[in-house]
């Protein structure tokens, strides 16, 4: 996909609407982990089986990943800020379904459409920040970019837990829903005001077969991952997936995920390491949320109070990330996977030999967070970096796409290690083991991100 942006242009509204479409973005990554530790009560009240559990959690996922690079798409072509508002409207509404579900199926519908209503809010925000930074300024707003993924990411547990313990008005599980609205409403009257619109200046045209067959592969690759079919049925994606690409390759720049991204050794080892952290970090708050939970009975609060280790390290190493992002990005990110990982490990043998307390989860968490914040603070940018400005539309719905795919891939074998053991609390320890190797091996392949980027040039390659 070609997509034309104009020429940064400064407003003194800038950072505030900056906050803005990061919020957009926070409450897209909040809702995709914030139900993992209220599961348990929404399986008790709505009298859910564990399968139809598994689609609550990953229906949002799916939905997402469905409309997400086409949502990027249409909003070049009819504009950015509208499609961006359409799908937050939206999906201030399926919250609002999803909070009054009365069944399990009517909660599944709901986080589907929620889930689509993200695919079409997120995938402009980063074409949108390309209009409206340039150079220093640009490469400071996708560390606060990268610093949301992270913090949203591991909050879901946090306020999942407060609220599923605390509900105003006596709601519970449903106020993980309802909380949205009010931060949809302040949010959508911000941006109608003071957001610019912005659209692709070159003639793009639909690229319909490239839709279906992304979507088919799309459906192929998730359905067996939520199943936990692994295996041929995940197969069948293959073939699609080849037809996609050979009918990317023929449409050239009207092409949906247009090839040339691809020729970037930032974005397409970039992608890799994202897809490998997010499955790590998906699959430690699913085995987190379910094993402190029915393994060592701990209340939801409690869960939560712990989790809040991993925010409070992310938040002390950003800004060390971001001071060495120009000289040393490729060793921050390195190291900040390899300590992620060592520190997973050591939450694993903790477990295994002391059981769960303060000090066993609490210390590890924190480190966690602490090498999270060096690495996925900067992550995003090093991944766009060399990505010319009319590909920044389409590279985002492939970044965003890739951390869905990578958090349902880690959800799905991990948990599915973690659900095979009998007892929920021994299940713990082999499962994290699992996701530390991951980890490791994002860190591992992280050494192959360019060593730094060229001078004069921000994070699009501008």
């Amino acid at each position: 996909m070609a997509v034309a942006l104009p020429t940064p242009t400064p407003t003194r509204h800038r950072w505030p609407v900056l906050a803005l479409l990061l919020t957009a973005v926070f409450l897209d990554l909040l809702d995709g982990t914030i139900v993992g530790v209220a599961l348990p009560r929404i399986r008790a009240d709505l009298a859910a089986g564990p399968a139809t559990t598994q689609w609550i959690l990953a229906g949002y996922a799916l939905a997402f990943a469905l409309v997400l690079i086409p949502g990027g798409r249409l909003g070049d072509l009819v504009g950015r800020k509208r499609v961006f508002l359409v799908g937050m409207i939206g999906f201030g509404a399926a919250s609002v379904a999803a909070g009054a579900a009365t069944g399990p199926a009517t909660l599944i519908a709901a986080r589907l459409a929620q889930g689509a209503c993200a695919g079409l809010m997120v995938p402009p925000v980063l074409a949108m920040i390309t209009v409206l930074f340039a150079g220093a300024a640009r490469a400071t707003a996708l560390t606060c970019y990268g610093i949301a993924l992270s913090l949203a990411n591991v909050s879901g547990p946090l306020l999942g837990g407060v609220l599923t313990e605390y509900g105003p008005f006596g709601l519970g599980w449903r106020s993980i829903f309802l909380v949205n609205v009010p931060v949809v409403v302040a949010t959508a009257a911000g941006c109608l005001r003071y957001l610019p619109e912005s659209r692709s200046t070159l003639p793009l045209r639909p690229d319909p077969a490239g839709t279906v067959l992304l979507g088919l592969a799309s459906v192929l690759v998730l359905v067996p991952l939520v199943g936990k079919r692994i295996g041929w049925r995940l197969a069948l994606a293959a073939p699609v997936l080849v037809a996609f690409v050979a009918v990317q390759r023929r449409r050239g720049g009207h092409a949906l995920v247009p090839p040339v991204l691809f020729r970037h050794r930032s974005f397409a080892v970039g992608l890799a390491v994202l897809a490998m952290l997010f499955a790590g970090v998906g699959s430690v708050l699913l085995v987190l949320s379910y094993g402190l939970q029915d393994g060592w009975h701990w209340s939801p609060l409690r869960t939560a109070a712990i989790a809040l280790a991993w925010p409070v390290g992310i938040v002390a190493t950003s800004g060390i990330a971001r001071r060495a992002a120009a000289r040393h990005g490729r060793t921050s990110i390195a190291a900040g996977l390899a300590l992620l990982a060592a520190s997973t490990a050591g939450l694993a043998a903790g477990l295994d030999r002391y059981g769960a307390g303060w000090v066993t989860v609490g210390l590890p968490l924190l480190s966690m967070g602490l090498g999270m914040g060096l690495c996925v603070a900067i992550l995003t940018g090093v991944v766009l970096t060399g990505v010319p400005d009319e590909h920044a539309g389409s590279a985002s719905g492939v970044l965003n796409t890739v951390i869905q795919l990578g958090t349902a891939l880690g959800i799905a074998v991990i948990g599915g290690r973690y659900f095979a053991g009998t007892d929920p609390a021994t299940a713990m320890p082999p499962a994290l083991a699992g996701t530390a190797g991951v980890v490791a091996g994002a860190a591992a392949l992280a050494l192959l991100l360019p060593r730094r980027r060229a001078p004069g040039t921000d994070r699009l390659g501008r």
